[in-house]
């Protein structure tokens, strides 16, 4: 796939769905804008993390805010050329290509379209092998990278510029700015060189979404077709993901608060998780999985509703009561597995009073007590 074409965008959003863990932006209302972009521009030519060179100004844009804000107020497209032309003003730099800040949903989509508006390529790589709610939780982070210059721009044309101190003020001053703009905008943060790029960024992500999508569309690696049923299973093997609970939505909390979605959804079992429970606690992501009061998942790793039925992932700002959902886990990239991920990202920064433990291991401990 050296070209994104508009055939190819649905399935990149629906794989970017999961991957988002139920944040990361509307990927229906992003596809949308990409579609249009490609279509009146071209398609977008895709470079991977290793065809970067140390010249490269590469440019990580996407949304912030709460995913509830970003369905209800769409993006302006005139948004997207803003701050690439506020980060050149900014940083006295041209951008030469742009990237997924995340992976999820439809911040895997902004940067097609902002790469199509622009006609720049995009990087075929993100900065989170996933989606999180805060600024700082990207790999250049982890590695002892600064925000650098940093622009939130919004539908308003309102611009601002900043250069905070580290990711973590980039994070609150971002989130102050968001939330006085209605809650959403467009931001551009960690943009640096090709050389940068190449040491941070989880690469072949893009392309990572296109392959879940084409799965969850019904077809499997070898191109075999799979019915609907099949869908959720080959997934998991795909992916090396766990099948954690069948359930129905029986009660749900969900507000917008600070700038992010916050809430909590509980399951009852349906199937073969008849007679047990389950809950999720999410904030723009889901982060936290409690089956029967005991820990099943927990960030780093993913964790992704999809529709009992036909395998499509449902976003936080989507779960209805009474869908009949699954809920899978996803093991993250090694990255986040290091104390520093644990630390920036894991169950404590939340204040989640649970131990981090890998998916898989915490699934294998369920197969031995069942057994």
């Amino acid at each position: 796939m050296t070209f994104i074409t508009e055939a190819d965008v649905d399935e990149i959003a629906l794989g970017a769905a999961v991957l988002g863990t139920g944040g990361g932006g509307d990927p229906h209302v992003g596809s949308l804008i990409a579609k249009r972009l490609i279509r009146l521009h071209g398609p977008v030519r895709m470079l991977s993390v290793g065809e970067l060179t140390d010249d490269d100004f590469v440019v990580p844009v996407g949304g912030i805010g709460a995913p509830s804000v970003s369905v209800e107020r769409i993006m302006a497209e005139s948004e997207l050329l803003a701050a690439l032309e506020a980060i050149e003003r900014g940083t006295g730099r041209k951008p030469t290509a742009v990237m997924p800040i995340e992976v999820g949903g439809g911040n895997s989509m902004i940067p097609i379209a902002a790469a199509a508006i622009a006609g720049i390529p995009v990087v075929d790589g993100d900065a989170m092998g996933r989606a999180f709610p805060e600024a700082q939780m990207v790999t250049y982070h982890l590695a002892g990278y600064g925000p650098g210059t940093t622009v939130l721009v919004d539908h308003h044309g309102n611009e601002v510029i900043s250069r905070p101190v580290n990711g973590e003020w980039s994070e609150r001053l971002a989130r102050a700015v968001t939330v006085e703009m209605g809650g959403g905008a467009t931001m551009i943060d960690y943009a640096y060189d090709g050389s940068v790029a190449r040491e941070c960024a989880i690469p072949d992500t893009l392309t990572l979404a296109k392959r879940i999508g084409r799965i969850l569309g019904g077809r499997d690696a070898e191109g075999r077709e799979l019915r609907d049923d099949e869908r959720i299973d080959a997934l998991c093997a795909d992916l090396g993901a766990v099948r954690l609970f069948d359930g129905k939505v029986r009660d749900l909390q969900r507000a917008v608060d600070g700038g992010f979605t916050r809430g909590a959804a509980e399951l009852d079992g349906v199937g073969a998780d008849r007679g047990s429970a389950f809950r999720l606690d999410f904030q723009n992501e889901m982060l936290l999985a409690r089956r029967d009061g005991a820990l099943a998942a927990v960030t780093p790793d993913l964790i992704a509703v999809l529709d009992l039925a036909t395998g499509m992932p449902i976003t936080t700002d989507a779960v209805r009561y009474g869908a009949r959902v699954a809920v899978i886990a996803i093991p993250c990239h090694d990255k986040w597995r290091t104390a520093r991920g644990l630390e920036t990202a894991g169950p404590a920064h939340f204040g989640y009073d649970v131990e981090w433990t890998p998916v898989e291991e915490l699934a294998a401990r369920r197969k031995r007590e069942a057994a």
